[in-house]
């Protein structure tokens, strides 16, 4: 996964103007864009030289994005080698800075469920592991279509079930159902520790 040497290593993260979550969406995004841009441009060769591999395009796809959910949220148990570990370890700093300043923004809100928000999340420093759940809870779908976007074939997602039957296909196009709410993505692999994907 090279999260590291794109978009979200280097974010910049002093932002005061009140649209970090805003700006961590569109990192995240740009981000989850060319990894999918890089798996999808060598995965072709990759199955030529390993043609007895059982991975999908739309699985490969899954499995990225569920790391990229980890780093997110926090959770990603990386334990490669110490540069990459050093790189992992500045990028969660700069998601940590990020979350800090959208829990400030959190804090501070004032509509309707504003007590329910504050009760929530007063307790979630200094790793923001609520909010950042929450916040891949709600951006899922947009950084799901950003990792399919430059699929062009091999869009067949393994999962029968994948569009919950609703269309002829597996996934129709792009290891998509149908670009609606709560059929995307088609893969829960971002809830699955990742020792068990």
């Amino acid at each position: 996964l090279h999260l590291c040497n794109k978009n979200m290593e280097n974010m910049d993260t002093n932002n005061n103007n009140g649209k970090a979550k805003d700006n961590l969406l569109l990192e995240v995004c740009m981000a989850a864009k060319y990894e999918g841009e890089s798996l999808t441009r060598y995965h072709t060769p990759h199955q030529v030289t390993y043609y007895d591999s059982a991975a999908e395009l739309c699985t490969v796809l899954a499995r990225s994005f569920a790391d990229i959910g980890d780093i997110v949220r926090g959770r990603d148990p990386f334990y490669g080698n110490p540069q990459e570990k050093d790189q992992r370890k500045k990028l969660d700093e700069n998601l940590k800075k990020y979350f800090q300043q959208i829990h400030e923004d959190v804090m501070k809100t004032s509509g309707n469920n504003k007590d329910t928000l504050k009760d929530r999340y007063k307790d979630d420093t200094p790793d923001f592991l609520k909010l950042r759940e929450d916040w891949w809870e709600a951006n899922r779908q947009e950084i799901w279509k950003a990792i399919t976007c430059d699929v062009k074939s091999g869009s067949q997602y393994f999962r029968q079930t994948a569009c919950a039957g609703k269309t002829p296909h597996v996934t129709p196009s792009q290891c998509r159902c149908s670009d609606k709410a709560n059929t995307d993505p088609p893969t829960y692999f971002d809830y699955v520790p990742q020792y068990l994907r």
